[in-house]
């Protein structure tokens, strides 16, 4: 999993609340576990006119011009502003996989669905809750300010606005460790490698019988 320390990106604004998991990722694109290759059809169904469905070529679809995701201005983007209640739905680890194969590091939303909360962190993405009125402060500074960007310090947990204001907020200090360092559940694994070794070494010489070659 990749380190978030600190992200200087661009913001693009999704004016909708409630954005369920089916939104984010269709239940069509589900057929695979890799991880990868979901970022095409990130918010499918607003991002092209047509129905799309896997193994689909989406360099060749028709491409929705209202929908944000597609306006020139916000190619690149990195920070996903939303509404509240972003990732409400069903529980498919494939909506962050699909926001982080499109490239986004951050999403900031009054408030987010539980599991979809956890699901983001696990797989780097960092997830911001503020005030309803400071969303839509920063909804209003995107749009009137073509390339605005946030600069996000997750140590000092601080979202720091191109007019250099600092606006505070909470995270986890077990998650925040975990993106700091880059650590999903296998790297978390991995580093008691060593008291793992330990006991499986103590198991062996305890009960013997149990490790003998058929």
């Amino acid at each position: 999993m990749k380190k978030f320390e600190r992200l200087q990106g661009l913001v693009a604004p999704l004016d909708r609340a409630n954005v369920d998991t089916d939104l984010i990722i269709p239940k069509q694109f589900l057929k695979s576990i890799k991880r990868t290759g979901f970022g095409p059809n990130l918010f499918d169904e607003l991002r092209y006119l047509d129905e799309g469905y896997p193994g689909q070529d989406a360099s060749q679809r028709p491409l929705n011009p209202e929908f944000v995701l597609n306006r020139p201005r916000y190619q690149g983007a990195e920070v996903l502003l939303a509404r509240r209640n972003f990732g409400c739905g069903s529980s498919r680890e494939h909506a962050p996989w699909a926001l982080d194969d499109f490239g986004f590091r951050a999403v900031i939303a009054p408030s987010f669905a539980d599991i979809f909360y956890n699901n983001s962190f696990k797989n780097g993405i960092l997830l911001i809750p503020l005030a309803e009125e400071t969303v839509e402060r920063l909804f209003q500074e995107t749009e009137a300010n073509e390339g605005y960007r946030l600069d996000i310090d997750l140590a000092k947990q601080r979202v720091i606005t191109s007019s250099g204001e600092e606006i505070p907020f909470d995270v986890d200090p077990f998650r925040k460790h975990c993106l700091l360092e880059g650590l999903d559940d296998i790297g978390l694994t991995l580093e008691q490698g060593g008291a793992i070794a330990e006991f499986e070494s103590r198991h062996r010489a305890a009960q013997p019988w149990l490790f003998r070659d058929v």
